[in-house]
């Protein structure tokens, strides 16, 4: 791939799982400050009970405080079509659905099947698409459940198969709670983009395991279109015990440019915002470009 899009995930996957309230102002400069390393598309919030997921009950209040620039889209994570209503009314320039693949953790984590979820994506899709706003769903646990454990290929391809007939903009296959490995990657995304070839492909991985970077390189190779990323590797799921950090955005974009793979993206603010993000939660973040810094070499902007 010449080009990969990146989606700024640390506004939400990243401080979801945050100890601490993280200040609605803390999340808006977090957001600026991607903004301004050249990221484009990012995931701001999610319209969740506040109750499950405390970190996001201003979510509305983000979106209101956030400039507005044509050259970003602000995505909104939602569950249901009550989620996709506030989103819409907030302001999001794209809608975000997850769909767990476990009846399991779909259950835990939405309160109904996945089956259920598939359908009411099916229901937002359509209201999204009327209103102009376009709309993307995630396949979470696409690698593995902490329930139920090793997920079938066969029905992940099944999932997708039934979401890409809801018109949805882009799928995306994420590795939840990180146990994904290079492999398995290669071939469940083959698998999938020869079941629905007309749906742009996105992967989310999580580096519980050390195996984030590594299946970003494997997804790359087997032809996504846009990666997830959190700067500073922060996050986690609330509802997946051990789940840790998503993928570092400024490690990510390291490795991309050393590819030769366009990103558009800083790498120095970046890592400059990752070492800003670490004084605003008071503790380090798990990212290794924080620490180690930029080779000397390497190119600002890829």
């Amino acid at each position: 791939m010449a080009h990969i899009e990146i989606v700024e995930v640390g506004p939400r996957d990243g401080l979801q799982n945050e100890p601490g309230v993280v200040s609605t102002a803390t999340k808006v400069e977090l957001i600026a400050r991607a903004v301004a390393c050249g990221i484009r598309r990012i995931e701001v919030t999610s319209f969740v009970n506040p109750k499950r997921v405390p970190q996001m009950a201003d979510a509305e209040a983000v979106l209101a405080a956030l400039p507005r620039d044509e050259r970003v889209r602000y995505i909104g994570l939602v569950l249901n079509r009550r989620g996709y209503e506030r989103a819409l009314a907030a302001g999001c320039g794209e809608i975000g659905m997850a769909v767990v693949a476990s009846d399991t953790f779909n259950q835990r984590n939405q309160g109904v099947t996945t089956r259920e979820s598939i359908d009411a994506f099916a229901d937002i899709a359509a209201a999204a698409r009327a209103a102009g706003v376009p709309a993307q769903v995630t396949i979470s646990t696409a690698f593995g459940c902490p329930f139920e454990g090793e997920i079938s290929p066969a029905r992940i391809v099944e999932i997708a198969l039934r979401l890409a007939e809801a018109r949805p903009s882009e799928i995306a296959l994420a590795d939840t709670i990180g146990v994904g490995v290079p492999s398995q990657v290669t071939d469940l995304i083959a698998r999938v983009r020869e079941a629905v070839p007309h749906v742009p492909l996105r992967a989310h991985f999580h580096n519980t395991r050390n195996t984030g970077i590594a299946n970003a390189c494997a997804a790359v190779a087997a032809g996504v279109s846009a990666l997830d990323a959190s700067i500073g590797g922060i996050g986690g799921c609330p509802f997946a015990p051990a789940a840790t950090g998503n993928i570092a955005t400024e490690d990510l974009v390291y490795l991309l440019d050393r590819m030769g793979v366009e990103t558009g993206v800083d790498l120095d603010a970046l890592i400059a915002t990752a070492r800003w993000l670490e004084d605003a939660l008071g503790r380090p973040v798990p990212g290794m470009l924080v620490k180690a810094g930029a080779f000397p070499g390497a190119r600002s902007v890829a």
